[in-house]
């Protein structure tokens, strides 16, 4: 099958989507559209409801800085709000929805500023709870929050205490804190979703992994071990986790449900595209690991292998598929972003 066919069948919704997305009362609210996965989130979720044949609005809220993306949105059938979340003013004049995705945040250029960090991660989410207080709310979040794990587990449950490494893990877990207080204040039903890592053919981990082989690039294997998963597949089990939302809160990890080798993907790579990939350093003992068989439990087993993605991406980048420039730094042992 040709890439870009294979890609857009793997965008489309499952069954398992639509009879979730059927039984869903109320409009969708995504807080944050403008972001890597909320535009594939969005559309998704519009797709899920056209294919069901259900009345439900899809709401995009961003500040839409990528242009033509607002617009773009708008022709898929989602309507939009321009909105700077942090302007009160702003985000109070936002309709009110029965189901929010929060997918707003900050991570990469946290470094020199902190203190928007901390706004954006651990203050926002306050009011945004408020707000939302009668609706029910998954809020994304990051494994990050987690400690490094020996590479032998099979990485953090939930049940693991939070360890974050660096003020961006522990802004995160400030924005879980908060919403949690919220859910038990105000008994608002939800769902901290903490994700790592989520991959399509336009960015993630894979996609890092892959550039730096077909570039000639060192692959530093330091953070020798990852969780990947399909964008896909995780922006279903998001809207999915709408029906598992309570009060107090429950969290949830969302991640491949294998640890993958970085040198292993690597060398598959360098297969595909006939290239020797380049290390530096050694394997560590310990990763930042996920255990997400919580999820498979609710969601049932992972949809897309990792070789699938694998072979996706390295197609999309042989036949010059655009790509987001955004790296994920996954790499990072010592929490600076």
């Amino acid at each position: 099958m040709e890439i870009n066919s294979l890609y857009q069948k793997l965008l489309k919704p499952s069954d398992d989507l639509l009879f979730d997305i059927a039984r869903l009362d109320g409009d969708i609210i995504i807080l944050g559209v403008g972001g890597k996965m909320g535009p594939a989130l969005a559309r998704l979720a519009r797709q899920a409801v056209e294919a069901t044949g259900i009345k439900k609005e899809v709401i995009g809220v961003a500040r839409f800085s990528e242009p033509g993306l607002q617009q773009e949105l708008e022709q898929y059938g989602i309507k939009t709000h321009v909105a700077d979340l942090l302007q009160d003013h702003e985000l109070q004049q936002l309709p009110l929805a029965q189901n929010v995705l929060y997918l707003a945040g900050t991570k990469f250029g946290t470094t020199g500023k902190e203190a928007f960090t901390w706004a954006m991660n651990s203050y926002l989410p306050g009011r945004v709870a408020e707000k939302f207080k009668d609706s029910r709310i998954v809020v994304f979040s990051t494994g990050n929050v987690y400690p490094l794990m020996p590479i032998q587990s099979s990485g953090s449950t939930e049940k693991q205490a939070a360890e974050p490494i660096g003020e961006y893990a522990q802004s995160c877990l400030g924005r879980e804190r908060v919403f949690q207080y919220f859910s038990s204040q105000n008994n608002t039903p939800t769902l901290i979703y903490r994700l790592n890592y989520a991959n399509d053919v336009t960015y993630g981990v894979l996609l890092d992994i892959a550039k730096a082989v077909k570039e000639q690039r060192p692959i530093d294997l330091r953070m020798g071990y990852v969780n990947v998963i399909w964008q896909g597949e995780a922006n279903e089990m998001a809207l999915r986790s709408l029906h598992h939302c309570t009060s107090p809160s429950m969290i949830l990890n969302i991640a491949g449900p294998e640890t993958s080798s970085v040198k292993s993907i690597a060398e598959q790579f360098g297969l595909l595209f006939k290239m020797k990939p380049i290390f530096v350093n050694e394997e560590q003992s310990t990763a930042l690991l996920s255990n997400a068989s919580k999820s498979y439990g609710l969601f049932g087993p992972q949809k897309v292998s990792l070789q699938q993605m694998i072979e996706l991406i390295a197609g999309w980048i042989i036949t010059g598929g655009k790509i987001l420039n955004k790296p994920t730094h996954f790499q990072e042992r010592e929490g600076k972003f």
